[in-house]
């Protein structure tokens, strides 16, 4: 996909986005707030997998602190967690090719080497 085509798909969803709104009782001033958001982003997979089994565990407090929480569970899982895992692969390799015109005529050799 192009960068237009990309920037104009994802224009409305940001703007969409944006409109997005914390109910007022999910907000509490004594909840938990960006320390325990990070943990909890930390610890996400693991509090995911046992909340499919165990009703009384959740992968997010609710009521917690608002804004910071929810900054702190996102550094926890993109930073920390779950999407700090290095998936990219890099590898250079080099290799020199040599050529060699034989006098007199049309003919190339080519020598390669791989460093």
């Amino acid at each position: 996909m192009s960068r237009p085509r990309a920037l104009i798909a994802l224009g409305p969803l940001a703007l969409l986005a944006a409109c997005a709104t914390q109910a007022a009782s999910a907000v509490a001033p004594g909840a938990p707030g960006f320390l325990q958001g990070l943990w909890h982003g930390f610890i996400f997979p693991i509090a995911w997998l046992i909340s499919l089994f165990v009703p009384e565990v959740s992968v997010y407090a609710v009521p917690n602190d608002g804004g910071w929480y929810d900054f702190g569970y996102f550094l926890g899982i993109a930073v920390f967690g779950v999407g700090a895992r290095k998936t990219t692969k890099v590898v250079v390799r080099e290799r020199v090719i040599r050529e060699k015109v034989v006098t007199g005529s049309h003919r190339v050799i080519r020598e390669e080497d791989e460093g």
